[in-house]
């Protein structure tokens, strides 16, 4: 049952922000780059008049991202971008003690996610946060009046951002939108080493297996695969990676892992993890295949990554074996465990990223959206990227923070690399 607060939030239990306090300042003390980031926007207010909406998994690091928009002058409404990625304390924390309008409950039904989307779209939204492209493809189909009040806006993920540059290419596109996650501060550390470490977690929460000596299976070898193939390899899977890119197949092969297809995968594997951000990549005849006590779980945006349809068709019976854990007793006698309902296993069987990596991500994010207004009426109707001086000076605040030093280029080596008259 949820909370209505003053200002108009919905959130599971408002007494519970004693913990999500907690838990916000913990993740802060590990997320300096954003809190710079936060100190100089609370001087500068460059989103002073602007409403903000954020459609993201309410967690404490996305609390500490919603702290520095505010602190920089914006009127934010957050709501989640997952139906089971909310951390409940957080957001009760975030009404409670900074005045959020929050609408977010983990585990809440599809009808009232839905509902939430439009409550976020009701704010008549400047710039737009968006985990997955939802808040922009139903502003888009369902509410084209307010396109023109749009400056822009940011993604988070591999899926939205597949999502977005279809939008480009059907020519539905009609306001900047920054691919956050193609910034190398986001994709080559939150996704490989954020989503590896993260994903491992859930499954181990939820399931209490020893992942060592179990054949793990990726589907995908993107940045999120990679940490996956990566993290259990490290805790001694034997791990096998499918894909349907040469190129990432033969990178897979060449970091030591055996690849093959989901066919061939579905015989032989343990433990089965989807980081792909497209359609049934384990379909119903993978399932029929699968040895009995095989364990299945997804750690992409969308949980349609796994055909469930398919999978209640071919079992006799299912039951909640452990919280977040269902048992798929199939026809032909063999058992299957689908973790968190298919849904992010990282968010929905553990708490997601760990702070220092999303540090980075976020910090891309608040830098997005002040770029955006920055350049407001310069930029093109596109999916863009992030300039590479902004990755630059993310990565050298968080190397700062860090303690370490680089090397900085002499006259002469910059001189030789503008120069193409000097040669051996």
């Amino acid at each position: 049952m949820s909370n209505k607060t003053a200002m108009a939030s919905e959130i599971k239990d408002i007494a519970l922000a004693g913990l999500g306090k907690q838990r916000i300042e913990w993740a802060e003390g590990d997320m300096p780059v954003l809190k710079m980031i936060r100190e100089r926007f609370e001087k500068e207010k460059p989103f002073k008049g602007m409403r903000v909406s954020v459609c993201a998994h309410v967690t404490s690091e996305t609390a500490n991202l919603a702290k520095a928009l505010v602190a920089g002058g914006a009127d934010c409404v957050l709501i989640a971008s997952n139906p089971l990625s909310t951390q409940d304390d957080v957001a009760a924390s975030l009404v409670k003690d900074h005045g959020m309008s929050v609408f977010a409950i983990k585990g809440e039904d599809i009808p009232t996610y839905h509902r939430h989307v439009n409550i976020a779209l009701d704010h008549k939204p400047h710039l737009i946060i968006d985990d997955g492209s939802d808040l922009i493809a139903t502003l888009l189909q369902e509410r084209q009046s307010q396109v023109s009040e749009i400056l822009g806006s940011t993604e988070e993920t591999t899926t939205g951002i597949t999502r977005l540059r279809a939008m480009e290419k059907d020519g539905a596109l009609k306001f900047p939108a920054i691919a956050v996650n193609d910034a190398q501060t986001k994709h080559m550390f939150d996704n490989r080493y954020g989503t590896g470490q993260s994903t491992l977690d859930g499954i181990v929460r939820a399931t209490n297996r020893l992942v060592a000596g179990r054949t793990l299976v990726v589907l995908g070898y993107g940045w999120c695969g990679k940490g996956c193939a990566k993290g259990a390899h490290g805790m001694g899977a034997s791990v096998i990676v499918c894909e349907v890119d040469p190129v990432k197949a033969i990178e897979a092969v060449m970091d030591g892992f055996r690849v093959m297809p989901i066919e061939e995968a579905a015989k032989v594997g343990d433990i089965f993890v989807t980081v792909t951000g497209n359609r049934h990549v384990i379909d119903g005849p993978h399932f029929e295949n699968m040895k009995n006590g095989a364990i299945i779980c997804n750690s992409g945006h969308f949980d349609l990554e796994l055909n469930l349809v398919a999978l209640n068709k071919l079992a006799k019976s299912k039951k909640e074996v452990r919280p977040m854990m269902e048992e798929f007793e199939l026809k032909n006698g063999n058992r299957i465990y689908v973790l968190a309902e298919g849904r992010l296993v990282n968010l929905s069987c553990a708490e997601g990223h760990p702070a220092s990596v999303m540090d980075m991500s976020f910090a891309n994010q608040a830098l997005a959206l002040e770029y955006l207004v920055k350049h407001q009426g310069k930029l093109e109707h596109k999916v863009l990227t992030l300039p590479a001086e902004v990755d630059q000076e993310i990565a050298a605040l968080k190397l700062k923070s860090m303690g370490v030093k680089i090397d900085v280029l002499t006259k002469e080596m910059t001189d030789y690399m503008n120069s193409w008259k000097s040669g051996t």
